[in-house]
């Protein structure tokens, strides 16, 4: 099986082990590798050594979720990435990808700054800012939040608003982009957020007001 079919199929047989919710799941790994690719191809004639680390940034993408520690043990998704990986990569590329996907979250940056990875510095941040772009969606964190609250739409709407407003519209202001493109990507994102917040509040009054009793 090639690899990338393989390492899609691992995050749907995942995704559906751990109950993983699709705000997280195969979709969002697809997002991901498609910003990955979009910032990938931005900055390969900048930094000459993305070139042979393609393997690398790409699986990232994929995989980066399989071990969220929001919803399994992180060393455990470490050990079954390894599993999936020991025989389809060298060794190198393998500790890459674990240095990449355990220290590239919004929460570890956060509280630990950014890693040092050396001659994957650049992969890492790549990896990691087509993540923060994909978080933009707005409509994917009510997702994530509908089932977290057990499909209370008022109260996921509220805690995506925050989650907004204290966290993804501050991705600048936090100087968590470090490529140009992220960083105007980012703000077109950043307009679309705000427009898509506006329009469920529109959605949301406009349906309550026909609905009263």
């Amino acid at each position: 099986m090639k690899l990338l079919s393989t390492l899609l199929e691992f995050v749907k047989i995942t995704s559906l082990r751990h109950k993983i919710d699709e705000s997280h799941a195969l979709g969002h790994s697809m997002d991901v590798l498609h910003f990955t690719n979009q910032i990938y191809m931005d900055n390969i004639w900048k930094y000459s050594e993305l070139r042979t680390q393609e393997n690398v940034i790409y699986t990232s993408a994929i995989l980066h979720d399989m071990c969220d520690k929001k919803y399994m043990n992180q060393s455990d998704g470490i050990l079954q990435i390894n599993d999936l990986l020991k025989y389809k990569m060298p060794y190198y590329e393998l500790k890459a990808v674990n240095n990449i996907v355990s220290t590239m979250s919004y929460s570890f940056v956060k509280e630990n700054g950014f890693p040092t990875l050396g001659t994957y510095q650049m992969a890492y941040h790549i990896v990691r800012e087509a993540d923060l772009l994909s978080a933009y969606d707005f409509d994917r964190s009510i997702i994530y939040h509908m089932y977290k609250s057990n499909g209370d739409f008022y109260q996921s709407f509220d805690n995506a608003c925050i989650l907004f407003e204290n966290r993804v519209l501050k991705h600048h202001i936090d100087g968590l982009f470090v490529t140009e493109y992220s960083k105007k990507k980012g703000l077109e994102l950043h307009e679309k957020a705000i427009l898509q917040m506006k329009e469920w509040k529109k959605i949301i009054n406009s349906y309550e007001r026909d609905n009263i009793l």
